[in-house]
This record gives C-alpha cells, structure tokens and sequence, in this order.
C-alpha cells in the first residue's frame, strides 16, 4: 500500500494514497489510532451495549436503540449498498478495514479502555452505517410529537403547538454562502458552524483526504468514511445546516398476543403478523436486562412492548376499543417508522461522489442521492457556481402524521411511494441558512425562530468586500435579539417595584443586549430570565403539565415542562393561558428575587462549558466561561431557569476560500486527539473560545510526515 500520514501544527492528518480505496483505509487507521475510545463508545451505542463498560446510567439508550433496531438497519442498509453500488460498498469496507488494523494500537494509547475493562472490539462492514444512524436518529425530533400529545391531553388541544420552536431559542447550524461579487477577491466563500451538543473528543474531525482521483479537506464524523457535511475539493466547497424537516412518523399501534406467543399488529387491512423475539443487556455492576423487540409493518415499536391491557397502557400508552379497531382487545404501543428502516438506502452512495465533485453541479447531482439527515446544502465552486437546496428522503403522508402521533390502522395515515420534491433557491448576493422557516418551509413544522438568520442576513448585507477573516467575524457576533420581549415586560414594570428592584431594572433596560462573556449586564439579564421562566413554569395554568410525561428516559429532554417554558419564553410571555396580568406580577416578582440576592456575576462566570463524556469528568470545574446565548450568532445554549451551563454550542466553525484554499479556515472545540495527554487534545480550545480560526494547510512542504 502507498499510503503515507502527515500532520500540520494542530495535529490534523493529512492522508496521501494511491486510490480512494487505499486512502478510505488510511482514513479508518489514523481514525483508530487517534480517537480509538470514541469508536468504540460509538460503536456501543450503535448496537445497544454501552451499559456493559459504562453501567447503568446508558440502559437507558440501550433499550433504544435495541428496540428501534438501529444495527439491524444499518445491516440491511449495508446488504442494499453491496446489491446496487458495490464499489462504494468496497470503500466502505477498506475504512473498516482501517479501523480493525489501526484500533489495538490506538486502544493502547487510551486510558479509557483501562480504566472500564473494555477491550477493543472488531467493526462489521455495516458499522459505519450503524454510527451515523445512530449519531442521526434523534435529529429529527420525532418526541416532540410525544409532548403534542402530552399538551393536548393535559392541557387542551387548543394549546398544542403553543411550545412550537418558532418561538423557543433552540440552538441549531449556522450556515451562509457569499457569491463572488460580494467578496474581495471575487470568488465565493462558503462559511457556517453545526450547533450540537458539545462531547469530549469532538464530533467532527478536521482531516485532508488526497489521492490521484481528489484532494479534499473538511469535517469527517469519526467512525464513517469521507466527509458527509463539510468539504473542500479545490475547486468546490460544501457545507450543510438541518433542514428541520419532519421525516419520521409516531405510530399508535394496537398489538395482540397469539396462543402461541407470536404477535399481531392491527393495520389498514385488519390483523398481521408483527415481528416480536428478545434480547439481553449486560450491564456493568447490575444484573442483565431482557427485553422484547417487536416491529408492525409500520416500523420498529419504540414504547410500550410490554402486554399490559389496563385503562392506561404501558410507559403511559393508552389503551381501550374505541379506535375504530373492533373491540379485539390488546394492548396498544407506539413505533417508529423512518426512511432508511422502509428504503433500505442510507445514501452511502453520496459520500464518494462528493469527494470526487469538482462543480456545484457534481454536488448537486451526488446529493440527488442523500437520504438521513435532511439538510439544507449551499456549495460553491470557481467557475462562479453556487448551489442553495435541500437534500434528503422526506415521506408525502398526512399532514397530522407531522404534528402527533397517529393510528396505524387508518389507511389516511400511510406513506406514498414517492418521497416529497425538495426545494431549492437561486442565490443572490448571499443565502443564509440557520434552522428558520424558509426554503424547507414545506417540508417541517417546526423551525428555529429567525433571530440567527436575521442577523447573519443583516451583517452580510452590509458589505460587498467580504473576506475570509472578515466572515470569521460573523461567528462572534452576540447580539441577542431573543431578549426583546422580556426586555419590552421588564420596561413595563415600573409601578411598585422595590428601590433595588428599580435598580435591576434600570440597568437592564440600559443593556447593550449582548451576550458577551464579561458583560454583568447579560449575567443580569441571564438572572432574571432564570427566575422568569421558573415562575412561569410554576404557574397554575400549566400545572397539568407538571408530572413527568410517562415515557422512556431517553425521550425526556423533549418531555420536560421546565425546559420547554425556558425554550417557548419568547411566546409564553405575550401568548398562551398565562394572563397578562400574571406575566407582568411574574416579571415584578423575578426583578424583587434578583435584587434580593448576590449581585450576578459576568455570564461567563456562569455560562461555562458542559461537554458529554462518556466516563464522569473528574475536574468538572476546569471548563470555561463562554459568550454567546440560544439565538445569538454565536449560539451556546443552556436550559434557563435551571442551568447556565452550556452543553450545545458550535462543534466546528469554517470558512471555505474559492479563490485560495489555503486561505480557508478551520476550528473544533477541543483537538485533532482524542488522547488525553496528547499536545493536540486541546490545543483548539482556546482559539474556539476566541471564535478564531485555524489555518488550512494544504502545501505538503509545510506538512511533517508521521513515521511508522
């Protein structure tokens, strides 16, 4: 094999082989070598066997992703991609190939592996498949369709999508393309950040990809091969934000037990038979738990597999003969469909054709092909092209299959054959991209509010001589826009207020509205919003809301009623049951408990980082302060009310040159090492605390060749 490894000065590898084979090999080694504890970790939960190294505390996930069969999808996944595309299927297979050849020496560096007893595993060929679905099966958000219900229920159907994310400050991706006629050197700049939550070792992997046939740069998820999301060819760049589109559906399904211990599922066309067999959990200081793994014709059943034919059904599923389904009596469950369970395509296929692109429309015509996540592309390339469009397998079904859970056994609710035409828009100027309702309008319900949007639209248009160092810029900006309403109810406050809690107000309303980690006024401002949604989360009128929804654990940061008032403040705070009157007492009272207490301190005092690891951080207090807010460009979210502490903020941040790439920047939270000790462990953190950039180096000479 010609396979060579170099570093830059951040550690990142730089691959040089002799074909995307050999190079998909090299890719899955040095991936091994440098992150092998996170492969692992995502392999485990790929399959459901955390909880075995890990404990207890991952049950939780296990049982998910056991019962939503995410390994037995991506098999069949795999099968397909060998059937239709058995070249891809082939570079798919030389990245694990990579992985298994590089992973003891990798698992050797890690302390991790020593510290759980957890010894290297093998990875499948279907592995990769099983990660990213994995990595993806929640981006979509279907528990939101679990709380819908929970509101119509509890609190009236009236209220159903009054926690609607149109008006919460959900965190989401940053994206924008500038055409070469609004920039300095007259080709275009593609730039943006994904907003997720934040894990040690990072999401995404800064690595260069280069053999006879390409030479790319980008962002890899570790564990899959190529560069799904962010690239750069040389002569076209891509990047991507969530779409927010809905693509999968919450089935009710009512289930019965046969004499000889198979199951049936009531369907549009009566009784069938359901798939049903168990599986066992070990975990780690505990005993192992068996459970049972049914699927419908509609999908994998997600809550409730448990025979249980009382008034209210198992894990809150309610049950009863008044469905339209016969009286046959049965318990009833909900499952998951999603496209890759139904199609058997993952849109593997894509990532080889992108990595060959060399025009917007090798990109356009490769994502032709994209199936999971659905994303909205913007691409450019130096010819002048510029590519703005969604990407992704989007079912035609019913409206209400997007909004709540629905009946399997009424023929209105099944998918149609075709998939869902995806929108696409010219651009002019420059296009943005931040989650908000726009170009897949169509395709959701649900969207981020369009502060994000707003502002990076507002500061693009304000230049025609844009940079690379000036688009860096961009994501620091923490303008708050979200604070307005509070603000406009804090101004409204005046009469009866305490001398100290005039104080707090005049200062508020005197704030530049800016989240910047120093700033007292934003910890202020961060204070009294606390105690605002607090209140209000105690208000009587969402006191139906109060008892924990009765679903599995891993659905519950979507279930929570605290964190939705903290998410929906924006409309709690002019719409919804809540009076005005009580608002505006609510609003006096957070100012009075504020000024009561210890002066806030600076946000950032507060506002600190909380990435996920999957073994306990032992100095938990070591991670910084942070600026930035829900809505602001510079986007690091906390649950107000509950938490200050920042578990989703930018997991990379890059900027793509047209003109030259070595001018294209590039920044992961932590490093190019998932080793701890390594020099580049951490060694980006404080650039990406400073919203800086790292440079991208791609001329060879300035490179040093990794020995061995």
């Amino acid at each position: 094999m010609s396979i060579e490894v170099y570093r830059d000065a951040w550690g990142v590898p730089h691959l040089r082989a002799g074909d995307p084979d050999e190079l998909a090999f090299a890719q899955g080694r040095v991936t091994a070598r440098d992150r092998a504890w996170q492969l692992e970790v995502e392999r485990h939960r790929a399959q459901g066997t955390t909880a075995a190294f890990l404990g207890a505390a991952e049950l939780g996930w296990d049982v998910f992703a056991r019962r939503v069969r995410l390994a037995d999808t991506a098999r069949l996944c795999f099968a397909r991609l060998e059937r239709t595309d058995a070249p891809t299927a082939a570079w798919v297979r030389a990245y694990v190939d990579g992985v298994n050849d590089g992973l003891t020496e990798g698992a050797r560096r890690a302390p991790e592996f020593a510290e759980t007893g957890l010894a290297p595993g093998r990875w499948e060929p279907w592995t990769p498949l099983a990660v990213w679905l994995s990595t993806h099966i929640l981006f979509a958000g279907f528990p939101t369709k679990l709380w819908r219900e929970e509101v119509a229920r509890r609190l009236g159907e009236e209220w159903t999508e009054l926690f609607a994310t149109d008006g919460p400050g959900t965190a989401g991706s940053n994206g924008w393309v500038v055409a070469g006629e609004r920039t300095a050197s007259g080709a275009a700049l593609v730039a943006g950040d994904p907003h997720r939550f934040i894990e040690a070792p990072g999401v995404y992997q800064q690595i260069r990809l280069a053999c006879p046939a390409y030479d790319v740069v980008g962002l890899a998820v570790p564990g899959v091969p190529g560069l799904a999301h962010f690239g750069h060819t040389g002569p076209v760049a891509w990047a991507i934000t969530n779409a927010m589109a809905d693509y999968q559906d919450v089935y009710r399904e009512r289930l019965r037990r046969l004499p000889d211990g198979g199951v049936e599922a009531l369907g549009p066309e009566g009784w069938r038979p359901a798939t049903a067999h168990t599986e066992t959990i070990e975990v780690a200081g505990g005993e192992p738990v068996v459970i049972e793994v049914i699927e419908t014709d509609r999908g994998p059943v997600i809550v409730g597999t448990d025979e249980e034919p009382a008034a209210e059904g198992p894990e809150g599923v309610r049950t009863g003969g008044d469905d339209g389904d016969g009286g046959d009596g049965g318990w009833e469950v909900l499952a998951l469909r999603y496209p890759p369970r139904v199609t058997g395509e993952l849109g593997f296929g894509v990532l080889p054709a992108l990595l060959r692109a060399r025009t917007v429309g090798d990109v356009d015509a490769a994502l032709d092909g994209w199936v999971e996540p659905v994303n909205v592309v913007q691409a450019a390339d130096t010819r002048g092209g510029l590519l703005h469009r969604v990407a992704g397998h989007v079912p035609v079904r019913d409206r209400l299959n997007s909004l709540r859970t629905v009946p399997a056994w009424d023929p209105a609710h099944a998918w149609a054959d075709a998939p869902a035409p995806l929108p696409r828009a010219e651009v002019r100027g420059h296009a943005v991209m931040a989650n908000a309702r726009g170009l897949a309008a169509p395709l959701g319900v649900e969207f981020a509010p369009p502060h994000r949007a707003d502002r990076i639209d507002a500061l693009l248009g304000a230049s025609a001589d844009w940079t690379p160092e000036a688009v860096t810029a961009v994501h620091r900006d923490t303008d708050n826009p979200s604070a307005a309403p509070l603000l406009a109810a804090v101004g409204r406050a005046e009469a009866g207020l305490s001398p100290a809690a005039s104080a707090v107000r005049e200062r508020l309303l005197a704030w530049d509205r800016r989240m910047d980690a120093e700033s007292t006024g934003a910890g202020l401002y961060a204070a009294v919003r606390g105690a605002v949604v607090r209140r209000l989360a105690g208000h009587e009128a969402f006191a139906a809301l109060r008892e924990p929804a009765p679903y599995p654990e891993v659905f519950r940061p979507w279930l929570a009623l605290g964190p939705r008032v903290a998410f929906a403040l924006e409309t709690l705070l002019t719409a919804g049951p809540v009076p005005a009157g009580d608002v505006d007492r609510i609003v006096r009272e957070a100012l009075e408990e504020v000024a009561a207490g210890e002066p806030p301190a600076a946000w950032g005092t507060t506002h600190r980082l909380a990435p996920w690891q999957a073994l306990p951080d032992p100095d938990d207090a070591r991670w910084p302060g942070l600026a930035g807010d829900h809505d602001c460009v510079l986007s690091t979210s906390s649950v107000p009310g509950w938490t200050d502490r920042s578990a989703r903020a930018s997991a990379a941040r890059y900027v793509w040159d047209l003109a030259d790439r070595e001018r294209s920047g590039w920044v992961v939270p932590f490093g190019a090492s998932g080793v701890p000790g390594d020099p580049h462990h951490q060694d980006q953190l404080p650039l990406w605390l400073r919203g800086e950039l790292a440079p991208v180096t791609t001329d060879w000479q300035y490179l040093t060749k990794e020995q061995g």
